[in-house]
């Protein structure tokens, strides 16, 4: 078993110390053994930058963006981002990504919510060609590059290659697992539910035999909150209601709320 932690500064009255002290916190978990570390993106500061500064002052632990949200960038553009990252890092850099919801794509960034599993797969197929170096050619369903209809030629990056850059899915449906499990290196499993484990494994586990892989090809990362320790379980149950209830409540719509889903699906 490996152990990963999440970092970032999300307040609203974030400072310098504030940033220094998440480095800090990163830099000693490092010193501890710590396997990777992973930035966070929502509606305040963006997810690469912090681990550009992070590359620069850890020398072993993995560097992961948990996740960047694709629809926001262009694929090319989310492969630009990572073969920097994993060039500055020494190739440390693990490429997370995912889809967000309708609050976030929509609300914050002004780019229709719009069949997000399509998204994705083209996102990871694209970020692929480029890290492969290949000539990007690629028309699909939501991305054509080149524009058909354009003046620009194809192109392929210039800057060398990285095959074996990692690339890991955020996902909870059924049908996302199942595309975690057919293409990419990783899967970040918030909201995991260690009582319907099979809910979140089967489904990862069929794309990956659709793929000709297995699940033990996937490196699986489940998230764990560590938020205070105590006997009183009912004491430690009343300071989490307000963020649980954020996430099942705000971070989606009525249309879309992927954690809310995941949670009914275990039958809560």
């Amino acid at each position: 078993m490996k152990l990963a932690i999440h970092f970032g500064v999300t307040t609203y009255t974030s400072s310098n110390e504030d940033w220094q002290s998440a480095i800090a916190y990163v830099v000693e978990a490092e010193r501890l053994g710590v396997d990777s570390a992973w930035s966070v993106e929502t509606w305040g500061y963006d997810g690469a930058t912090p681990l550009a500064y992070l590359a620069a002052k850890t020398t072993s632990i993995r560097l992961g963006t948990g996740i960047l949200q694709v629809g926001t960038r262009t694929p090319a553009l989310t492969a630009m981002t990572a073969m920097t990252l994993a060039s500055l890092s020494g190739d440390r850099f693990i490429l997370g990504l995912g889809v967000s919801g309708p609050q976030v794509i929509e609300g914050w960034h002004g780019v229709r919510f719009a069949r997000p599993l399509q998204r994705l797969r083209e996102t990871v197929e694209i970020v692929r060609k480029v890290t492969r170096g290949e000539r990007l050619v690629y028309h699909g369903e939501m991305y054509n590059v080149p524009l058909p209809e354009g003046e620009g030629k194809a192109l392929t990056s210039s800057v060398p290659p990285r095959p074996d850059l990692p690339v890991y899915l955020a996902t909870l449906g059924p049908k996302s697992l199942e595309l975690t499990g057919e293409l990419a290196d990783g899967w970040l499993g918030t909201s995991f539910i260690p009582e319907h484990a099979s809910m979140f494994f089967d489904p990862i586990a069929t794309g990956a035999a659709q793929a000709g892989r297995s699940l033990a090809d996937l490196e699986l990362q489940v998230a764990a909150g560590v938020v205070a320790f105590s006997d009183d379980v009912e004491r430690l149950i009343a300071p989490r209601k307000p963020g649980l209830a954020f996430t099942l409540g705000a971070m989606g719509s009525r249309q879309h709320n992927f954690y809310n889903d995941v949670f009914q699906r275990a039958g809560y």
